[in-house]
């Protein structure tokens, strides 16, 4: 091998070092998670399995994602570094967190929920007295009733979006305790629904109280709001050894392959727009 020759392919080595270390100093987008992890077991495996679960697809997709349980830092200053904001197992209760997010979502932020951070009920202790959150932005008002036991079931494609690329029209889903909400999506112009639970499911849910098992109805399980970069995902319960008292998980939400490509997909996409 000649000098030349030597010098081109050090030149050709160094210029693929360096992409690669742009590639990786410089983040697609940041992500920020928020979560409170106190209440219900379910909801805290789920938040640890998803933080451990996104932090892995941020190194391996070149994009940024940090947590915190403070909500205090759902500021305009704070959320300014952030490109799409999570809500991991509940909502901010303090006015001034739900004024910010509020402006943060109407100038373009993005944003990704799950399960619980969409319940709301008068007649417990969270809620519905945030108007615009449950009824505008979300659509579907106060929680009326769930499925139990956490069970699989097949979700169906209902419209299109480019968060459904890799996913078949039909899949089975993780274990999941489902809502039901006062509120027919179906109804509202701004909401795009795309999954919906299948009817090959029914029934759906073990038990034991009757009206815990859904036989027949239309249950619409993931979509997003036209007026904002969001998208809601009612997945996020995991089941957990309550019965025998030792609150071992017994199934995780990312252990269905479609299920978590969609997810993923869903936040690429959410960070691109």
């Amino acid at each position: 091998m000649n000098h030349k020759t030597k010098v081109f392919l050090l030149l050709v080595l160094t210029a693929v070092s360096c992409s690669k270390v742009i590639k990786t100093t410089h983040p697609k987008f940041s992500v920020i998670a928020f979560y409170t992890g106190k209440n219900d077991q379910a909801h805290i495996s789920f938040l640890h399995e998803a933080n451990k679960w996104f932090a892995q697809k941020a190194q391996q997709h070149q994009f940024v994602y940090d947590t915190t349980s403070n909500w205090n830092n759902l500021n305009a200053a704070f959320l300014s570094q952030y490109k799409v904001v999570l809500f991991l197992d509940t909502r901010p209760e303090v006015p001034e967190q739900r004024v910010a997010f509020e402006a943060y979502m109407k100038n373009g932020g993005g944003w990704m929920g799950f399960h619980f951070a969409a319940f709301a009920l008068d007649d417990s202790d969270v809620k519905q007295d945030w108007d615009w959150y449950h009824n505008e932005f979300l659509g579907s008002g106060e929680y009326v009733s769930n499925t139990w036991r956490p069970t699989s079931a097949i979700l169906r494609i209902e419209n299109k979006s480019p968060a459904l690329k890799n996913i078949p029209n039909t899949f089975l889903s993780a274990p999941n305790e489902w809502y039901r909400w006062k509120n027919d999506l179906r109804k509202n112009k701004n909401i795009d629904i795309l999954l919906a639970i299948d009817e090959k499911s029914f029934p759906l849910g073990t038990g034991p109280k009757p009206y815990e098992i859904w036989h027949e109805g239309y249950y619409p399980v993931v979509w997003t709001n036209k007026k904002y970069n969001m998208i809601y995902f009612n997945m996020g319960h995991n089941d957990i050894d309550y019965e025998s008292g030792t609150n071992k998980t017994l199934s995780y939400t990312f252990e269905s392959k479609d299920e978590s490509q969609l997810i993923l997909d869903a936040l690429l996409w959410l960070g691109k727009k």
